[in-house]
């Protein structure tokens, strides 16, 4: 079975113990391990693993021992209780094990919850697990938090009453960090209310969050393709003073404006290149990229690539000139041409 949206963030929440299998995959590491640590807490509990009840395997050691897998499965745990089967960085090599894990797999055996990074519609590791009669699938992506996921997030951080001018705040919050940093500032939320009867405010809410002054290779790309000459000095100061090399920051921008080429190169459109992209995206991001794109044009997107192409030749070879008066000038002439 596949599982998305408000039923896979109610399945984290409370999983289902009679499942064969659970495969919890994602782009995002920190999202993924999240949701895993949630479903096996709810699973084998507090002292599951202290009681032996749940058993780690990583995909490197199936590799080397297939028999590992069944042998855990199968295996009588000393204490009673629940038995649950990790198993770590799974991958497509992995799908004839796992899906003959599957089939054989029986009421009283130890649940499997495998974990795997981003996996496409034709993975065979997702057709083994959303195949299967009794095996579930949940994809998560780079989708900002509903009002649902939010509201559980603040539940577990003992923060209840919020007001709608806090829950919009938070919202906005969700939609503008990554997922990690979220559950990050949820947390610290809860740990500075602590004790504090009094409701969640807005002010509150600011202070926990990480400061607007942090920028990453992303923001300044964004200002480049926007054609926002304007911020592009304060922003690439910031990126410099956070210790973001030169280099760094050429490789992240030929990266991007290969990715808005990818789009704005297919016959169909942009609305067909999208889909063309590997990791595929989602949500928000998915927008942006189709409208810089769409903006770009193929033409303009290829004189931009050779611009970069240059700049990473010269900062690569003997050239005596400061690597960050490079960077900053080729940026400078991508923001013009994005004006034009």
């Amino acid at each position: 079975m596949k599982m998305a949206g408000r039923d896979a963030a109610g399945f984290i929440r409370k999983p289902d113990p009679t499942r064969a299998g659970i495969l919890i995959f994602g782009a995002d590491p920190v999202r993924v391990a999240t949701a895993r640590t949630q479903i096996v807490q709810a699973l084998v509990g507090p002292q599951g693993e202290a009681e032996m009840r749940l058993t780690r395997l990583a995909a490197s050691d199936l590799r080397k021992d297939a028999a590992a897998l069944d042998d855990a499965v199968k295996a009588q745990g000393f204490f009673p209780g629940h038995r649950v089967v990790h198993v770590e960085d799974a991958t497509d090599g992995l799908a004839p094990l796992l899906s003959a894990a599957l089939e054989d797999w029986r009421e009283g055996d130890a649940q499997i919850v495998a974990t795997a990074g981003q996996l496409t519609a034709k993975s065979a590791l997702r057709k083994a697990f959303e195949g299967h009669r009794n095996a579930v699938g949940i994809g998560l992506y780079d989708d900002p938090p509903g009002r649902d996921e939010i509201e559980a997030m603040l539940a577990q951080a003992d923060i209840t009453g919020a007001s709608r001018d806090v829950m919009d705040a938070v919202t906005v919050l969700g939609h503008s960090l990554t997922p990690g940093d979220f559950r990050q500032t949820i947390e610290k939320l809860g740990l500075y209310k602590r004790g504090d009867a009094s409701p969640l405010t807005v002010q509150e809410l600011h202070l926990c969050a990480p400061q607007a002054s942090d920028v990453d290779v992303d923001d300044i790309l964004d200002v480049v393709s926007a054609g926002e000459t304007e911020r592009l000095g304060t922003v690439l100061r910031d990126l410099y003073a956070q210790g973001v090399a030169p280099t760094t920051l050429c490789i992240g921008a030929m990266r991007h404006f290969r990715r808005l080429h990818t789009v704005a190169s297919d016959p169909g459109g942009a609305g067909q290149g999208i889909g063309r992209l590997r990791p595929p995206v989602f949500g928000p991001r998915r927008d942006k990229i189709m409208r810089q794109a769409s903006s770009w044009g193929k033409d303009r997107l290829e004189r931009a690539l050779t611009t970069l192409t240059d700049t990473d030749l010269t900062m690569r070879s003997s050239s005596q000139a400061p690597q960050s008066a490079l960077m900053e000038r080729t940026l400078i002439r991508l923001a013009m041409m994005a004006r034009r």
